[in-house]
């Protein structure tokens, strides 16, 4: 049977029920998170039907405008947003009900941040279920909260909710990471914090609990009785683009280890809940975290590489080295590559290394999973012209192309016996009607009903950072190098001899 016949056509799949009736507010309306991710996705939930009539909302900033002026700011934005991303959002479709509703359900409230006035006018227009997503500047992150709660606008009454949405970072080291969380937990409850992490939105991430907890033939397998190691890859092919101020301050290690990184090794490392319930899923995550050895200033030395990016050709383009891009120093340190070796020290995976790399300006864009199986015995093979087999590895892509490729050994036809590599490839696009989308929807969406699965809890946070911590210490102490490698290249060579020394080495980017 072709297996196309017992999958589910697009239009038999379960759809979900709309989100209950609420006001998002955005503080940053005026910002671009605002305009290239938040808008777009609350069109493509009205267009698939995840939101009632009760749906509004306030955009708050300092910048003056009314209601019409931020509309057909929205508009123009939303207009450019189908441009550069090649969808069907052509001028006609701003005429059209599903951008009319959503439209008219976009209003303006001109407010500075620091200021009691601001929220005392939005609890005036405010009654029922609300939101709040903070698209602003980490900085901004206390005193919002500060105010919302002081302000009485946390206050749930009888059949309503009040949540607050935090955009990372959460925090800037172990420290701050902490203090923000006691903040939060010191003006609302857990139950109404989401710190959102727009990566665990795409589907391909959301699938790995799916592929290894609903499939028999890969659970029994996935333990360090047949894993050999895993390897976690988040290459981009962009450099620090207008954000070279922020980055300077940031780096590679900061922007993405802590969550983005951390969250992908979590899912790929946890042992199964005992319910898909938020807080079940959660406490196993946490404890993939918190099982990862403690790193100190000779395994920092011996497992961690960081790089910085310098001139090189991208394609058919010559592009800069970091130190040359606006708003970075000429003499700056600041790491746009990291890669790490590490050991989750649990039962499941004593003696399997995890091997994590992020950066920019590489060759390819890819996020990706690679879990490489241990060797089958060579022994049958040793008369014959096999050299080596090849290894089995599930690469689970990400991003850009979401799917999942299984590489086997096959016999190559012929009077001998040669070995080949196959390539047995699944790619949702090919099976499931996957629309365009930010990665932002199911995140609003399970806000919206409180499902708080797909986002971290105050521990999670903590966890993540206590590992990158000592990294950081080390770093702050001038102990640590960013090795410098070309634009358009797969990383610094020590990131190589990271994996050499242990007879292993990277898949290449694209494989």
């Amino acid at each position: 049977m072709d297996v196309s016949a017992v999958l589910s056509s697009p239009g038999d799949l379960a759809s979900a029920d709309p989100a209950p009736p609420c006001t998002l507010v955005i503080f940053g309306a005026a910002g671009d998170l605002t305009k290239r991710l938040l808008i777009p996705s609350i069109y493509n939930m009205r267009q698939a039907g995840l939101l009632q009539d009760g749906f509004q909302v306030i955009g708050v900033d300092r910048v003056a405008r009314d209601d019409s002026a931020y509309r057909n700011d929205l508009t123009e934005a939303m207009q450019g947003f189908a441009s550069s991303t090649g969808g069907e959002f052509d001028p006609g479709v701003l005429d059209g009900p599903d951008w009319g509703w959503v439209r008219d359900r976009l209003s303006y409230q001109v407010g500075d941040l620091g200021d009691a006035e601001t929220y005392e006018a939005l609890r005036r227009r405010i009654s029922g279920s609300c939101v709040f997503y903070l698209a602003v500047a980490a900085r901004f992150f206390g005193p919002v909260l500060t105010r919302l709660a002081d302000g009485g606008l946390m206050q749930e009454a009888e059949g309503a909710f009040r949540r607050v949405v935090v955009e990372k970072p959460f925090g800037h080291d172990l420290a701050s990471a902490k203090a923000l969380n006691q903040l939060i937990l010191d003006k609302m409850g857990e139950s109404q914090v989401y710190r959102i992490d727009h990566f665990l939105g795409k589907e391909t991430v959301q699938n790995i609990m799916a592929l290894r907890f609903s499939n028999g033939i890969f659970e029994p397998l996935w333990n360090r009785n047949y894993i050999d190691h895993v390897q976690i890859t988040a290459a981009e092919t962009v450099g620090v683009e207008r954000r070279g101020s922020f980055y300077e301050a940031t780096g590679a290690l900061r922007d993405m280890v802590p969550n983005h990184m951390f969250q992908l090794l979590a899912m790929t490392a946890m042992e199964p809940p005992n319910s898909f319930d938020a807080d079940a899923v959660r406490t196993e995550k946490a404890k993939v975290l918190q099982a990862i050895k403690p790193l100190d200033a000779a395994s920092v030395a011996r497992d961690v590489v960081r790089g910085q990016y310098g001139a090189g050709r991208l394609g058919d383009r010559d592009v800069p080295g970091y130190r040359e891009e606006p708003d970075v120093a000429a003499d700056s340190t600041t790491e746009t590559y990291v890669a790490l070796r590490l050991m989750v020290d649990n039962f499941r995976w004593a003696g399997v290394p995890f091997y994590v790399r992020t950066g920019k300006r590489m060759t390819q864009r890819r996020t990706e999973i690679v879990v490489h199986f241990k060797q089958a015995p060579h022994a049958l093979f040793r008369d014959t012209p096999v050299e080596r087999l090849t290894p089995n590895a599930m690469v689970i892509h990400v991003q850009p192309s979401e799917g999942i490729t299984l590489n086997i050994s096959a016999k190559v036809p012929g009077p001998t016996l040669h070995l080949g590599r196959v390539a047995m490839d699944f790619r949702y696009a090919d099976y499931f009607n996957t629309p365009a989308n930010t990665g932002y929807e199911t995140l609003l969406y399970d806000v919206m009903i409180g499902d708080a699965t797909l986002f971290q809890r105050a521990d999670n946070v903590e966890a993540g950072w206590q590992v990158v911590q000592p990294i950081l210490d080390e770093v702050g102490a001038g102990h640590t190098t960013a090795q410098p490698y070309a634009a358009g290249s797969a990383g610094p060579a020590a990131a190589d001899a990271l994996l050499e020394r242990d007879g292993r080495h990277w898949l290449a980017l694209g494989a």
